[in-house]
């Protein structure tokens, strides 16, 4: 016979772990499969730029007391092109920031507070399919890591399974999604050294696109564009620094030994279909962002609340309003990230068959943000979230 419960989540990353966390605050227990282990979920590490809404949300529900002590506040970027610098101060134009703080560390401390609560949390589970969408009763077939078949049977399973999600099948089948590749990567390191700026840096330049960015005081996190099928391999430790340090004319690179590269290919993606009948996605099971906005992770949170008041409706009230309306409701904020990070990427990145008229208007473009209140404005309302509710 299949277990029972209100919720069954596949998927342990922010998304899933996340909306266990805010659906046990009001009173709806779900159970929560993952094929990683624990300590893989903890320990991979990943970007983590979190827009304020998203840090809000997880100070004030208790998820997490460290995103406010152990991460960093960051109340602007800057632009780099021309060889100058041009600070978007958050603060002042919408009074808003972002916190510096690592995916797999909002992973650690949702983690500890669902084990605190006593959580349905299991490790080293693969979901396999999920069977009768379109009943009031849908169940995941699963098996866990000792080839044992599992039958969870609930009144609403969640795909938070990422990009690869198998639970997308039952949802949208072959109906697929709005897709577009980009025709450059960013090729990323991870090294040991001390910040190279107190701010993430956003450089265009003649050479191609960089990003400084930070992990902790130790260890920092930078990227270069790249072309898609770069080997990993390709360089020595001097030469990755000789690019990165000529695509950031004007900033001096605190260097250090380079320990993970990996080469993250530029994808957008919007599933047709986000809902059948008691199955949903949220999150990259739904959607993908290039990391240019930084708004990954934040999609995920936005979708997260969305939901959590749907499923309190639906199964504590009898009232189906908010979950049929969550796929369009949630799409107007997919869709403002899908543009915002289509705008910046192609502002910052070369284009492989740009010529001297484009490269020359995307400098206009960007002094047309720096030089305007309204566009530093807009861009720094979009990088630091519009309301999670919107």
């Amino acid at each position: 016979m299949p277990e029972r419960t209100r919720v069954a989540i596949i998927g342990a990353g922010p998304a899933g772990l996340l909306l266990s966390h805010l659906l046990d605050r009001r009173g709806i227990a779900s159970v929560v499969l993952d094929s990683r282990t624990r300590e893989e979920i903890e320990t991979t590490i990943r970007a983590g730029i979190l827009e304020q809404g998203t840090v809000e949300i997880l100070h004030e529900t208790k998820a997490s007391d460290r995103v406010l002590t152990a991460g960093q506040r960051h109340d602007g970027i800057e632009l780099r092109f021309d060889g100058e610098g041009h600070r978007i101060d958050f603060a002042d134009t919408v009074g808003r920031a972002v916190w510096l703080y690592p995916q797999h560390e909002v992973l650690k401390d949702l983690v500890a507070a669902r084990l605190a609560a006593g959580q349905d949390l299991r490790f080293g589970v693969r979901a396999e399919r999920v069977e009768d969408a379109d009943s009031t009763r849908p169940r995941v077939i699963a098996h866990d890591a000792d080839g044992n078949t599992l039958q969870i049977q609930a009144d609403v399973v969640v795909g938070a399974d990422g990009s690869r999600s198998i639970v997308r099948e039952a949802v949208s089948g072959t109906s697929g999604g709005h897709f577009r590749e980009y025709p450059f990567a960013w090729f990323g390191i991870l090294c040991q050294a001390p910040p190279s700026a107190e701010e993430l840096i956003y450089s265009n330049s003649p050479n191609g696109f960089a990003l400084i960015s930070q992990r902790s005081p130790e260890v920092q996190r930078m990227y270069f564009q790249c072309d898609p099928e770069t080997d990993t391999e390709a360089y020595t430790e001097d030469q990755l620094w000789e690019i990165l340090q000529s695509r950031v004319p004007g900033t001096t690179l605190k260097e250090g030994p380079i320990f993970q590269r990996d080469v993250l290919r530029f994808r957008s993606f919007v599933a047709h279909e986000m809902r059948r009948g008691r199955v949903v996605l949220v999150g990259d099971a739904a959607h993908t962002v290039p990391p240019t906005g930084a708004k990954g992770m934040n999609l995920a949170v936005a979708d997260v609340v969305l939901l959590t008041d749907a499923l309190h409706t639906l199964l504590l009230d009898n009232d189906a309003t908010l979950f049929d309306a969550f796929p369009d409701t949630a799409r107007r904020r997919i869709w403002k990230a899908q543009h915002f990070s289509w705008w910046m990427t192609n502002m910052l990145h070369l284009q492989p068959e740009a010529n001297g008229f484009d490269r020359m208007r995307q400098i206009g473009e960007l002094r047309s943000v720096v030089e305007s209140a309204a566009g530093r404005a807009y861009l720094s309302e979009a990088y630091t979230g519009w309301p999670l509710r919107c």
